[in-house]
């Protein structure tokens, strides 16, 4: 593990926010890090305001999306709303349909069968739409690489609106409208929408045809946040006050499908990160194992008993996924030692009956273990289709983009993404990429970072402090959990470990005088010889609750510790 201070901003930046907010150094040291260097932005980060989002209509092509479906709904025509089988598709294919028919009943969906269709636009099914006389599909967190798939769609009289947020390419579909925000031509403020968050700009901007306002649509919030999180895009501008008041929703009156996956959790208020470990996977489970169908059903079901039964298959999905990958991922350490690949720039493997849906799992898997750039291959259909999942700071798209004369299709982000590739093709693939990651990655980005924001003493974690730091979420990429770092501490000789092997440490620490506090590492159970004999060591954390039985601690969760340096 790599231990990195951010750099601290300057004195006169710190000094002036501290003195207009009344706060400590420290702590206007997290808001400049994150960019808020003002009283009136530090408002708007700590009071995030629905006010605060922007006019749907400043989106390249959003006219276009609103005069095409009033024009639909007019002439009585059917429209498939159209998305991928991940979190962000089903929940933005949930948002968008359900609002649709709240006012116009002949509204149908479509995810496409991971296996049978892969990911993305299909003919198969633009094919059901022409059969079932659905003459505009509206795609969701996909379609901006459909070229193809849009002409010939077109072809058959079925107009598309491309409602997406990937990268496109050097040409667009023809569409009657595209929409997202990454188009080089697009001025919308912010970029970083995820998918279901343009479909949410999509209704904002129908509602506010219709004389709605922003407060009609916050009980569609609930799903704009689960996607967000899903999506690990940043927590910034809109995706924060999404999540923020998407978050109120699930916590307060969430859709039953959200309510009966939750429904035996035990804590009171969940926050993004349950999010992310607990409703997230499970909606995911259903395109993985089975068929996104299945999430969007229970997404869009209002009916709290029907719900639960949806949720419970939902469930076992999940509990195979999880059997499945634990499977695969034993599976591809093994191979990567039996290749004699532990010291190369990459790990791409492959199995032709690995399960498809469960490969991009297993890919962040193998980074745990050979912290680099990782595809996992398996079979489908007549080619072979892979996952890709990157570390801190490569650009797994671009190295993709670099060997792209291998492969037949890709697309995805800077940290995952996904491809096919012919057989042939794969020996030689697997070269060029290795050879583009080795030419091109920096040399420290293959070791695991920790990013320290701050170092501060145990006596400066007072309520107060806690208190400002709750209202620093929601958190996610670009405000992440702030770690701090903090030297000279002791166990007071109650540390042990825990979990099955011993994996898990638990210590209650104290720093000179100060009070003790309870700290929990998960995978540190290697590190309690450092905590023996009073020695001195250092420790980088985050500072959680920790919630038992009703009652609400204080409590560190240890990143890592080391010896004094």
């Amino acid at each position: 593990m790599r231990w990195t201070i951010k750099p601290e901003p300057s004195n006169e930046k710190i000094n002036h926010l501290a003195q207009a907010l009344h706060v400590e150094d420290f702590v206007a040291t997290l808001l400049v890090q994150r960019g808020i260097e003002t009283f009136e932005e530090a408002k708007a980060f700590f009071r995030p305001s629905l006010d605060h989002l922007h006019d749907p209509f400043l989106m390249k092509d959003m006219d276009k999306a609103v005069e095409r479906i009033e024009k639909a709904i007019a002439n009585q025509e059917r429209i498939l709303v159209f998305g991928d089988y991940d979190v962000d598709g089903t929940t933005a294919v949930s948002l968008v349909s359900s609002y649709l028919k709240s006012y116009y009943p002949d509204i149908a969906t479509y995810i496409p069968d991971r296996y049978l269709e892969g990911y993305g636009v299909s003919y198969k099914g633009i094919d059901f739409a022409e059969d079932n006389g659905f003459t505009l599909i509206i795609a969701l967190d996909c379609g901006i690489k459909s070229i193809d798939h849009v002409a010939y769609a077109k072809e058959k009289q079925i107009d598309f609106i491309i409602c997406d947020h990937h990268r496109p390419g050097d040409q667009l579909p023809e569409a009657a409208a595209v929409l997202d925000p990454k188009r080089s031509d697009c001025n919308y403020p912010y970029d970083e929408l995820c998918g279901c968050g343009v479909g949410f700009k999509l209704i904002q901007a129908l509602g506010s045809r219709k004389g709605e306002t922003i407060d009609d649509l916050i009980p569609y919030l609930d799903l704009v946040a689960t996607a967000i999180a899903a999506d690990i895009v940043p927590m910034t501008g809109e995706n924060r006050v999404l999540a923020y008041f998407g978050l109120q929703v699930i916590n307060a009156e969430p859709r039953p499908g959200i309510k009966a996956l939750v429904h035996q959790v035990k804590k009171k208020t969940l926050d993004i990160t349950d999010v992310v470990f607990i409703i997230a996977p499970r909606i995911n489970a259903a395109g993985r194992i089975k068929h996104g169908n299945h999430a969007v059903e229970l997404l869009t079901e209002f009916d709290f008993d029907q719900a639960q039964q949806f949720a419970s298959e939902i469930e076992q999905y999940n509990s195979d996924r999880k059997d499945l990958d634990k499977q695969i991922t034993k599976e591809a350490l093994a191979q990567i030692i039996e290749n004699q690949e532990t010291e190369k720039f990459t790990s791409v493997v492959f199995q032709e009956d690995w399960h498809k849906g469960v490969i991009g799992i297993v890919a962040s898997r193998l980074i745990e273990t050979y912290y680099r750039p990782t595809l996992v291959f398996t079979k489908s259909g007549d080619k072979y289709a892979a996952s890709a999942r990157s570390v801190k700071g490569f650009d797994v798209y671009n190295a993709l983009e670099a060997c792209s004369e291998h492969l037949e299709q890709f697309g995805g982000h800077m940290y995952a993404a996904g491809m096919t590739i012919l057989p042939e093709n794969y020996p030689a693939f697997k070269a060029a990429f290795e050879k583009q990651v080795k030419d091109t990655i920096q040399p420290e980005m293959l070791t695991p970072e920790i990013e320290i924001d701050a170092e501060i003493n145990f006596a400066d974690i007072t309520p107060k402090f806690f208190r400002i730091l709750k209202q620093f979420e929601p958190f996610g990429p670009q405000n992440m959990t702030p770690t701090f770092l903090t030297k000279n501490v002791i166990d007071t000789g109650y540390g042990k470990t825990m979990g099955k092997d011993d994996e898990h440490l638990r210590l209650f620490v104290k720093q000179n005088s100060s009070e003790g506090l309870a700290a929990i590492g998960f995978g540190l159970g290697n590190k309690i010889a450092l905590t023996k004999d009073q020695q001195p060591f250092e420790i980088a954390y985050c500072i959680d609750e920790n919630e038992w039985n009703g009652n609400i601690t204080t409590q560190l969760r240890l990143k890592s510790l080391r010896n004094e340096c």
